[in-house]
This record gives structure tokens, sequence and C-alpha cells, in this order.
């Protein structure tokens, strides 16, 4: 287990979208916790929802769910899922080198446990759902934050419409409806220099959404 437990600080050195002029810094360990946080907002609205949670899996989902770019580190966003085949390259390459990390590091009596922790979290569960809206709400988050400070990088106004646009694919969700409705326009309502523009992409993204 040291070399899990070691590897935790690796976490903090592997800065998320690498490659980009950013005014702050975020780590794939910061991330995780933040993720996790928003997970547990998104969780606790679903359970007055009437949904039940199973609180264990999705905090085991969220806090992990980013532990195999130890392996790769962190890849841009618009390169990780410029083609399907791409994408499941990169996932069988994440696989394979946790599976040989958990054969030769973790503990026989522990290893079931963390071939949960650290495979796929985001599949078809109620949980895997929270964190996949939970990871793009980050997501938006930081690129919204570039955005405010008023980063002239491009790349940030699209991953922001790339991780509504995700958010959006969720929006039957309780959590999600709740989002969009009371935390959204309250991030949009900011005083910055781009609101408008980036409040009109937001009005599309949502009547698209709709008309679907």
């Amino acid at each position: 287990m040291n070399q899990f437990l070691q590897s935790l600080s690796d976490l903090e050195t592997i800065n998320r979208a690498p490659g980009y002029f950013k005014f702050e810094q975020h780590s794939v360990a910061a991330h995780s916790f933040k993720v996790a946080e928003e997970a547990q907002f998104l969780g606790d609205v679903e359970e007055q929802a009437g949904n039940a949670v199973n609180w264990r899996l999705l905090y085991e989902k969220a806090l992990n769910h980013d532990y195999t770019e130890r392996f790769i580190g962190d890849i841009k966003t618009p390169v990780k899922y410029a083609t399907p085949e791409l994408r499941h390259m990169l996932a069988d390459v994440e696989d394979s080198l946790t599976a040989n990390f958990i054969h030769n590091e973790i503990p026989k009596q522990f290893q079931a446990a963390y071939t949960r922790r650290l495979g796929e979290g985001k599949d078809a569960t109620l949980e895997g759902q929270i964190l996949s809206v939970a990871d793009k709400v980050d997501l938006l988050y930081e690129s919204f934050g570039e955005i405010q400070k008023g980063n002239p990088e491009p790349v940030y106004t699209e991953i922001y419409r790339e991780s509504l646009t995700t958010i959006l694919k969720f929006q039957n969700m309780a959590c999600v409806q709740y989002f969009l409705k009371e935390v959204l326009p309250e991030l949009l309502s900011a005083d910055f220099s781009d609101r408008q523009k980036l409040q009109s992409m937001t009005h599309d993204l949502l009547q698209n959404a709709e008309e679907k």
C-alpha cells in the first residue's frame, strides 16, 4: 500500500488543461477533491427528490475517478475527445496500467476494493451519472474562472461549451435541473467582460437541449 499512498502526492503535481496559458493552476488532486464535494451536493439534491443514493459508492467514484491520470497525465480535453477511437485507446492504456498496478502493488486482500475504486466510475448507475455531471460541473467552473479573469485563450470558451453540453445530456436528473435553474444563473450574473457572450451561448445551448 506504500506505493498507493505515496502516489497520492503525484496527483498534486499533475496540472489540469496542460499546454494552455491560465491564470490559476488546478491539480488533479484538487480537482478530485472538488468533484467529491460537487458530487456530494448533487447527491443531496437527488436524495431530496426521493432517489436512493449509495453514498459509499458515490464517494469512492468521485474521489478516485482521475487517479489513473498518474500513469498518463491529464491530456488536453479537445485532444482526449478528438475521436472515439482515440478515447477508447487511452481508456485501454489506463485500464491496463491500472490492472498491473493493482496486481503488483496492492495487497491481495484489498485488490477487489481497489479494482472497484480505480475502475471507470461513469457508468449507468445513479452514482455514475452523478459523477459524470460533477466532473463537468467542475470543468465548467474551471473554464469560467479563466473567462472571468479575461484569459484570451479561446479554448476555455470551448471547454465551457463542451462541459455544459455534456451536463445537458443528463437534464432529466433532479440534480441537473436544480443546477440549471438555481446555480448556473447566479454564476452568469457575475460581473465580467464577456458576460453577454457567455450568457448568449448558454441560452442557445439550453434552448437547443429543450427542443430535443
